[in-house]
């Protein structure tokens, strides 16, 4: 049985959304491919996911200065603990499944917030001599994302930001198995209910041999 993290980053829901509406079909394939998986649904808009502040980064330096857990303000207590068991929890999963629109050339700050909070040195990357080395080699991900217009390819493929920074920082972590499924075009309302059902298809075949 493999442990599935299905990360989702849009405010809004399935109706609303090209990116949760292909996520959903896609996770209901899985289930149907894969009953005995247990798939975990993150809503990131509705998950405590503390950015690093000012809190976080005393309290770290404080337990690296050789301080115990017991001696952090209540404050730096919470966001800590909170960030150890967000990195703990995706250690600990087989597959990950992103689902986000496109905004501004790149992720929601909230994706960015969580990324941040799972790279964590010593749980998904660790320091050697020759450079740093991914921890979770043998996993995979799939990040399902949608824009108004096209990125993967073309004139705007520079500056997709979105993809391209997840498929690095899961690199990084040691995972190599990592596909996308891009929602593309949709700014164009007569096509995107096509580009919504092709991408729908797609997902569905992506989630049978995921």
């Amino acid at each position: 049985m493999a442990t599935v993290l299905y990360i989702t980053a849009h405010p809004l829901d399935s109706q609303s959304s090209f990116s949760l509406a292909v996520g959903e079909e896609f996770i209901e394939a899985y289930r149907q491919a894969n009953p005995a998986d247990e798939v975990i649904h993150l809503d990131l808009y509705k998950e405590n996911i503390p950015q690093i502040d000012a809190d976080v980064l005393h309290g770290w330096g404080k337990i690296r200065s050789g301080s115990s857990f017991d001696q952090l303000s209540d404050a730096e207590k919470s966001k800590v603990a909170r960030h150890e068991a967000i990195v703990d929890q995706f250690v600990a999963a087989d597959k990950y499944v992103y689902v986000s629109p496109m905004w501004n050339f790149s992720i929601p700050p909230v994706l960015k917030a969580y990324t941040d909070a799972t790279s964590v040195a010593g749980k998904t990357f660790r320091y050697t001599k020759n450079g740093p080395v991914g921890l979770l080699s043998g996993k995979k991900a799939l990040h399902i994302q949608a824009s108004g217009s096209v990125y993967s390819e073309g004139p705007l493929a520079p500056v997709e930001m979105g993809y391209s920074y997840l498929k690095k920082v899961l690199q990084f972590y040691g995972i190599q198995s990592i596909e996308a499924i891009f929602v593309e075009g949709t700014a164009s309302l007569e096509q995107a209910p096509a580009i919504k059902e092709k991408a729908i298809a797609h997902a569905k075949e992506v989630a049978k041999r995921f």
